[in-house]
């Protein structure tokens, strides 16, 4: 693993490949210390999902600590862009949050080598760089989602909750999403009610698929528009509660329990009938 942080490190920044051999020196340290976790499973005591936090700024990194902590997850924090891509590569993590500016090396050099050696854990990049061409470079060097500071604790720790059920699934293989009598099949990208086949345009089918992979779980119109459209959320557009109304002529037609419901105020969430 050191040899291949070598070989990603040409893809740095200048800045950043000076400090490579310090970086490289703490990994071996830090990997040297990871050996003493390895025995954990004989220990009995039970694993807890494990959260990474990279965050230069102590008030920030202690709310997002408190909030994740409150959720029953394990939180490690580290100040610095070079001790976090070691932490990262090293240890068993279920998500990483990053924050965009660090000193040492920028979370957009440690989210890129983390995708160039293979690092898949998925990441919540958390930056007060808001604009658009921004976000989009952070998703587009292998961020997961992106929000920007300010930010709610609680609308933090729900991206957190998908990115985590997200990872589940993938894990999982599953093939195939349901809810009732509902049925999304992953690899013909179909979808069926009831045993009724369903013609869904692209974005309808992407939307579904949000939904059903968040059952029971109320999603707020700024993570759906975020989530399928790519971008940051207007609040002003109506576009969502558009597709959600063709959405549910095709999924609750007339003569059918409804399956996708609109929770005032907070968003929508498909679910099991009452």
């Amino acid at each position: 693993m050191i040899s291949t942080i070598e070989r990603a490190g040409r893809l740095l920044p200048w800045a950043a490949r000076r400090k490579m051999k310090d970086f490289l020196e703490s990994a071996r340290r830090f990997l040297g210390k990871m050996l003493a976790c390895v025995t954990q499973t004989q220990s009995g005591k039970p694993f807890m999902t494990r959260i990474l936090t990279i965050e230069d700024d102590a008030v920030t990194a202690r709310e997002i600590v408190a909030e994740l902590s409150s959720h029953g997850l394990d939180v490690d924090w580290v100040d610095n862009g070079r001790e976090g891509l070691v932490r990262a590569v090293s240890g068993d993590y279920d998500l990483i949050t990053l924050d965009r500016m660090l000193p040492e090396l920028d979370g957009l050099a440690i989210v890129t080598t983390l995708r160039t050696i293979g690092v898949s854990t998925p990441i919540l990049m958390i930056s007060a760089l808001s604009d658009v061409d921004e976000r989009v470079r952070g998703l587009r060097a292998g961020g997961d989602d992106y929000l920007t500071k300010p930010f709610a604790s609680d609308e933090m720790a729900a991206r957190v909750e998908v990115l985590l059920r997200r990872k589940s699934t993938v894990q999982e293989f599953e093939t195939s999403l349901r809810v009732a009598d509902l049925e999304l099949n992953l690899i013909s990208r179909e979808a069926t009610r009831a045993d009724q086949l369903l013609s869904l345009l692209p974005t309808e089918y992407k939307l579904l698929e949000f939904l059903m992979r968040n059952t029971g779980q109320i999603l707020s119109r700024m993570m759906i528009f975020e989530e399928v459209w790519g971008y940051h959320f207007d609040p002003g557009t109506n576009l969502i509660d558009v597709h959600i109304g063709r959405l549910r002529k095709k999924i609750d037609p007339p003569g059918m329990t409804p399956l996708i419901r609109t929770v005032r105020g907070s968003g929508y969430v498909i679910a099991e009938p009452l």
